[in-house]
């Protein structure tokens, strides 16, 4: 959809709201052509705030499957700067890192699709183990390691194994230090530790300290309980864990929430999946050019884009095959 009619939705969601709107929206296009929220928008989003002056009450539009949890932290304490009141809209999905910026707002307003998730995080190092390759491969990346995972091992020793003993407990963790290297570990514990500081600190953004009481069972809860990061939470569930900042959507608003989501999701194409040979079809090569997220509100627009040049080959390999190649042109965040 044009930036002209997208912006007309963002400007019809403002005046149903009464208050200044800002777009986030990361893609989750399959295969392999998801995007994560990170911390190159800090600028960006200054750039767009800074195109009005401060205002009372802001509302930041979400759609995100994840990405750096630091993130979260430095977006929130950004858009402080700009509002005395944050409000996220959740159309779909707002999942992991951007569960932990809802967690940060002052009000939470979900559709009736609307769904965060837990946010314990994964850890990807290069002390993680190599992702598994086909023999003679070179090596492709780390597999990551959830901090979950490591805890639902040890567990499994305790209760399952009926690990009671130091020494059987030493042993089932030698176990584990010899599949995932120690570094890894260590790191695995930081990201544990600092992912319940990160959650308690972006509450405290907005939940008094004469309700402090009410963190602890949030971040055990949104960090350990549920046990899988896959787990989704739905509007009511989220309204009993997180409480009184998820409220009702007002009428109107969920018609112009999707509205304006189902404008990013078929820019973005997040319903087709990527098809080399569909879109090369008679042709033996071809210029691609992917908008994979957009940073963006009723004063400007910024496009994540992918530019690759696809073309066919022929494979050296008995019988001959053709093959499709894959150049990278150019990447990054255009301004629109």
């Amino acid at each position: 959809m044009p930036r002209a009619q997208r912006k007309k939705q963002i400007e019809e969601l403002e005046r149903i709201r009464e208050r200044r709107l800002i777009a986030y929206v990361t893609g989750d296009r399959q295969p392999n052509l998801g995007t994560q929220i990170a911390m190159d928008i800090f600028p960006l989003i200054y750039n767009l705030l800074a195109k009005k002056d401060r205002t009372p009450k802001l509302d930041l539009f979400i759609y995100s499957t994840g990405g750096m949890t630091m993130a979260a932290w430095g977006l929130l304490n950004i858009i402080r700067e700009f509002t005395d009141f944050v409000s996220v809209l959740v159309p779909f999905r707002a999942l992991s890192t951007a569960t932990l910026i809802a967690l940060g707002a002052d009000e939470i307003v979900m559709s009736r699709l609307g769904q965060l998730s837990p946010v314990d995080p994964s850890v990807n190092t290069p002390f993680n183990p190599p992702a598994p390759q086909p023999p003679g491969a070179p090596p492709q990346g780390f597999l990551p390691v959830s901090v979950e995972d490591v805890r639902g091992f040890l567990d499994l020793a305790r209760d399952e194994a009926k690990l009671k003993s130091d020494q059987d407990i030493a042993g089932a963790f030698a176990q584990l230090a010899s599949d995932v290297r120690p570094l890894a570990l260590g790191n695995v514990h930081r990201a544990k530790e600092q992912i319940k500081l990160l959650t308690e600190k972006l509450l405290l953004l907005h939940i008094p300290e004469s309700q402090r009481g009410r963190i602890d069972p949030i971040v055990e809860t949104l960090t350990r309980k549920l046990f899988s990061h896959d787990y989704l939470i739905g509007r009511n569930e989220a309204r009993k864990i997180i409480g009184p900042e998820v409220v009702d959507v007002q009428p109107g608003v969920e018609t112009a929430m999707m509205d304006l989501y189902n404008s990013y999701a078929n820019d973005l194409e997040l319903n087709a999946p990527f098809n080399q040979e569909g879109i090369l079809g008679k042709d033996s090569q071809k210029v691609v050019t992917l908008r994979r997220a957009y940073l963006e509100s009723a004063e400007g627009c910024y496009t994540f884009r992918t530019i690759w040049g696809l073309e066919r080959v022929q494979m050296q390999q008995m019988p001959p095959m053709s093959g499709i190649s894959v150049r990278l042109i150019d990447e990054g965040w255009v301004n629109e």
